[in-house]
């Protein structure tokens, strides 16, 4: 065996360790090997880690570390690494601090010097990406999307005209409400993947316009169920339209300047045609009218 396939484990080391999303099969033997070798493991459920540990015949002492306690435990964690133990950070599935906690570990081991070591592994996000058929080369993760109409309509707005791929983790009991709101702020035709059950018995991977999806979802039950990825294409902007930002500059200057000056210096705040600016603004004071 290669020195580097070798799991050699450190003292006064935080290992990130990402654990199976579905498939136990998925799991890496660099991870297994890990997670024997450390002297503690901080997981998010330690009853649900104590089965995939006992699934792979792995005896380990554990370490509850979840959203509600992270801050007030973190410094426990930091004095055992201190004093030259090793411990491996584990959420209930898939990567550490991808919408699970984490974070002010991490952050805390950072700011006192000690060694952060991160393992590669399963992640729902970037597995449901690959297989969406939606471009991947540029994309923003957006984790789950508030829980209030309100609030999750005014984020699908912010993110109206973002251009990257979208990914957002979904729950059962919101994604009707969440693929309608889509529908409303995006329109009906803006291309979006559900993954669910990823790398399980039931994954099921379907993608179509918002609008079609939805009635999709509603023909049965059972494909609302389970843990969900929404894709959503990013926005397709139309050479000709004009950048909502500017808009929004020249109808501020308007207030206080001529139409022609307005448009002069919204077109040079924000790079587009001066013109084009100055023709909008008269079509939409004609409407007014």
């Amino acid at each position: 065996m290669n020195q580097d396939d070798q799991a050699v484990i450190s003292a006064a080391t935080l290992y990130v360790v990402p654990t199976p999303i579905g498939n136990r099969g998925d799991i890496t033997q660099r991870a297994l090997d890990t997670l024997q070798a450390v002297d503690l493991i901080a997981a998010e459920d330690t009853r649900h880690t104590g089965l995939l540990l006992q699934h792979f015949a792995i005896n380990a002492r554990l370490f509850a570390l979840h959203d509600h306690n992270e801050q007030q435990k973190a410094d426990q964690l930091i004095a055992k690494l201190q004093e030259g133990q090793s411990i491996a950070l584990v959420s209930d599935a898939g990567t550490p601090l991808i919408n699970d906690p984490g974070y002010h570990l991490v952050r805390r081991c950072r700011e006192v010097g000690i060694r952060v070591v991160p393992l590669p592994g399963a992640c729902a996000a970037i597995t449901a990406l690959c297989a969406s058929g939606i471009a991947s080369d540029r994309f923003c993760y957006e984790g789950f999307l508030p829980a209030k109409t309100k609030s999750r309509k005014d984020t699908l707005q912010a993110l109206l005209e973002e251009p990257r791929t979208l990914i957002f983790y979904e729950s059962t009991h919101r994604l009707i409400d969440s693929l309608k709101d889509m529908i409303e702020v995006m329109g009906r035709d803006r291309y979006v993947v559900l993954a669910r059950e990823l790398t399980k018995t039931w994954e099921n991977i379907h993608g179509a316009p918002v609008g079609e999806l939805l009635d999709w979802v509603l023909e049965d039950d059972m494909r609302r169920r389970g843990e969900m990825v929404l894709i959503v294409e990013g926005h397709k902007a139309d050479e000709d339209a004009l950048p909502a930002d500017a808009l929004r500059t020249l109808a501020l200057l308007q207030k206080e300047l001529p139409l022609k000056k307005a448009a002069a210096l919204a077109a040079e705040i924000h790079g587009v045609k001066k013109n084009a600016l100055y023709k909008y603004a008269l079509e939409n004071a004609e409407g007014d009218k």
